[in-house]
């Protein structure tokens, strides 16, 4: 594993390369470095604002990580107009690399640092909203239940998982955590995270899936409650359909 002193050092090494590019005309170090909240598991992540193609700076960025700093892979994350190329240095340490049009070159969020350039005005990205997490939830659960049907149990598995998520993230977002990737799921308390052991799958077999499913569906349904209890209501009438043997009405959208 990396240690901070190697991670620290490897930062400014990017930082001084991107001083030296003229094409990169701004760069920030964002996550949690930005914001003073970095610990001994942090990873590296920077903005490049990029005056010209991107891709011209990828291919040459992408050879100085493999060349100097011997990255075993990479892959990219596009965003509108930017792309985050992700790469994987030895020691299991990630850089995280942001090449945005010079123009757009500025904060997405609070964890942002200016080290060099004009950033522009700070745009919020949007998470998604109660309304989203809600309908994500009864849909994850309905495509577990269908995958159990088709006794697809990795699929049905994976749609648990995934259900479970969304009560997190509900659960986070009513309490003024941060919802995404479960990154305030830590600061929830006991009493809201215990009903979601049952959730957890212990086996792939029908009867399994089926209770973890169903300890899933009545955790989403008692963290909507708390929010929309007429909601909640509806949504449960509905969605005690899964207990029953057959396919649901209007279960059509499940061929994917």
């Amino acid at each position: 594993m990396f240690s901070v002193g190697t991670r620290d050092s490897i930062r400014e090494r990017l930082l001084a390369a991107a001083d030296r590019d003229p094409a990169v005309v701004g760069a920030a170090v964002t996550g949690s470095h930005a914001v003073e909240g970095a610990d001994r598991w942090s990873d590296i992540d920077l903005v490049l604002g990029i005056d010209g193609a991107l891709d011209s700076a990828l291919h040459r960025w992408s050879d100085l990580l493999y060349r100097d700093f011997a990255a075993v892979h990479h892959w990219d994350l596009p965003s509108g107009s930017s792309v985050y190329r992700v790469f994987l240095l030895p020691g299991m340490l990630e850089v995280d690399i942001g090449f945005t049009p010079a123009a757009q070159f500025g904060p997405r969020g609070p964890t942002w640092r200016t080290v060099f350039g004009h950033p522009a005005p700070a745009q919020e990205e949007p998470s998604p909203g109660r309304r989203t997490l809600v309908g994500m939830g009864w849909h994850h659960a309905l495509h577990a239940w269908i995958c159990i049907q088709r006794h697809r149990w990795w699929q049905a598995e994976q749609w648990i998982s995934a259900l479970r998520g969304q009560v997190l993230a509900l659960a986070c977002l009513r309490l003024g955590h941060p919802t995404s990737y479960a990154k305030g799921a830590h600061l929830l308390a006991p009493d809201v995270t215990a009903p979601l052991h049952a959730t957890l799958v212990r086996a792939l077999d029908e009867a399994e899936l089926t209770r973890a499913l169903s300890a899933a569906t009545a955790a989403l349904i008692a963290e909507i409650t708390l929010t929309d209890a007429a909601l909640a209501a509806r949504l449960a009438s509905t969605l005690n359909d899964l207990r029953v043997d057959g396919r649901p009405a209007g279960s059509s959208i499940a061929h994917r």
